[in-house]
Parts: structure tokens; C-alpha cells; sequence
């Protein structure tokens, strides 16, 4: 069986990608899954939130995508780190990812680049997910990341104004679409939600009406989110009883799920 891609992507900041990404892939790993976490973007955000170094990995990864003499898969295997976490491994960033994304851009890389950097892991079937943590803006990176997708999450808060986000990243959707991206959006991922106000409950009315039925179970938003991260941990490791670790626990069962 290949291995599957699963990018994290909005075009805004602040709604919970990588505290996605992270729990995510810890769930998936406590699940038995050998789980591969490629972090591409510049504030190299994932190996903090787990306890790790940033480190220049993407930077290497994507300046090497675009040199045909480059083995994709020796790279790949170079710039991988053991998490500390058992089946969870991290390819790290941090401000060289940007340079990286000059670089594409200025070879005029293909969409399918990235992509085609993780054919050789994606063929071999382990790990069993790569997941892509991306910056929140565009610029070259994110579409190239979403384009290497087997499966799309995307993030937003559960506020009027993140709706926007939403609507542009379902824009770039319709438009790899059209040129060929076989991808499938997994979900539209509310998070910091707080069920007690009446925004939150609002906002995830008008995101169903919008995008259902794309639209998935939402995070709560709780301070054991951030206590964990703030010491470099997964919810799993900080409060594993806690309702945010039940709630990445069914996330990933949805996409256990969607992979049959």
C-alpha cells in the first residue's frame, strides 16, 4: 500500500495548522501508523511544539527538488528525524524555507514538485503519512504543497472573518482542480471552538451552510492545547484524557477512514 499525503493549509495565520499537524500525527503513530511530519514552513513552528531543534531540512529538501541530479530519496532519508515518539518522524524548518521557495520560483519549478521529491517514500509505503505543515500566506510553497496531497485539511477558526480564508483556499482547490491536482479536500477543520459563545456557534452554522458536507467535528479550544505546547509536547503526552485529545483521536480515525 503507498503511503499517503496530507497537506495542512490556509491562507491565514493563527488557526491552527500546526497544532493540527502535530496532534494529528501523534494520533495516527499512537494508532500504529508510521507517520512522516515535513515542515515547510519558515517559523519551523513543528519541531518547537514538539520538544525539538529547528533545523535547515526543508531548506535542503526543497532546494534539491529542483536539481535533476539530486536522489530524492537519499535526501529524504538525510534530513529525517527520530521525534523521540514512537513511528513519528519530523523532516524540520525553519527561516531557510523561505530562500528555498526564492529558489523554486525562480527555476519556475513545476507544481508537481514537491511531489515528485516524495515519490520514492510514497511508492515504498512507509511511512504510512506524510503530513505537510505550510506557511499562511502563498507564494510558491503552499500551492506546491497542496498539489503533493492525496488529502487537504484545512484549519479555521470559527469567526466571521475567518471565512475568507476558507472561501480563498476552496478558490485554489477549484483551481488545481482544473489543472489536474487528483487530490480530495478530507475537511474543513473548526478549531479553537468554544461552544458556550454564541460567534463560535454562529460561525459553525454559516461554515455548514457554505461548505457542508466538508465541514468537520470542530477542536475545542483549551489551555491544555497550549500548556502543551508551550512545553514542547502532544496533547496526548499533556492531558491524553482531555476533550482536544479525544478530538484529534476521532479526526484521525476520519482520515483512517477515508483511506478505507
Amino acid at each position: 500500500m503507498m503511503a499517503k499525503v496530507i497537506t495542512v493549509a490556509n491562507q491565514k495565520g493563527g488557526v491552527g495548522k500546526t497544532t493540527t499537524v502535530v496532534n494529528l500525527a501523534h494520533a495516527l503513530a499512537l494508532m500504529g501508523k508510521e507517520v512522516l511530519v515535513i515542515d515547510l514552513d519558515p517559523q519551523g513552528q513543528v519541531a518547537t511544539f514538539l520538544g525539538m531543534e529547528q533545523s535547515a531540512g526543508a531548506f535542503y529538501l526543497l532546494s534539491t527538488a529542483v536539481d535533476p541530479s539530486a536522489n530524492p530519496l537519499m535526501v529524504l532519508r538525510q534530513q529525517m528525524r527520530f521525534s523521540g515518539r514512537d513511528r513519528l518522524y519530523l523532516i524540520p524548518g525553519n527561516p531557510l524555507t523561505n530562500m528555498a521557495q526564492t529558489m523554486l520560483n525562480a527555476s519556475n519549478a513545476p507544481l508537481a514538485v514537491i511531489r515528485r521529491m516524495l515519490t520514492p517514500l510514497v511508492n515504498n509505503g512507509k511511512p504510512d503519512y506524510i503530513l505537510i505543515d505550510t506557511a499562511p500566506s502563498v507564494g510558491g510553497i503552499q500551492e506546491r504543497a497542496v498539489w503533493a496531497a492525496d488529502l487537504l485539511i484545512v484549519p479555521t477558526l470559527p469567526d466571521s472573518s475567518s471565512l475568507e480564508g476558507v472561501q480563498y483556499m476552496a478558490g485554489m482547490v477549484r483551481e488545481l482542480k482544473g489543472k489536474g491536482w487528483p487530490g480530495v479536500v478530507a475537511g474543513i477543520l473548526p478549531t479553537h471552538y468554544e461552544e458556550r459563545t454564541r460567534e463560535s456557534r454562529s460561525s459553525m452554522d454559516d461554515l455548514r451552510k457554505a461548505f457542508s458536507p466538508l465541514v468537520l467535528e470542530p477542536i475545542s479550544d483549551r489551555t491544555a492545547l497550549r500548556d502543551a505546547r508551550s512545553r514542547g509536547q502532544t496533547i496526548f503526552e499533556y492531558e491524553p484524557d482531555s476533550q482536544p485529545a479525544a478530538e484529534y483521536r476521532r479526526l484521525a480515525e476520519v482520515i483512517l477512514r477515508i483511506e478505507g
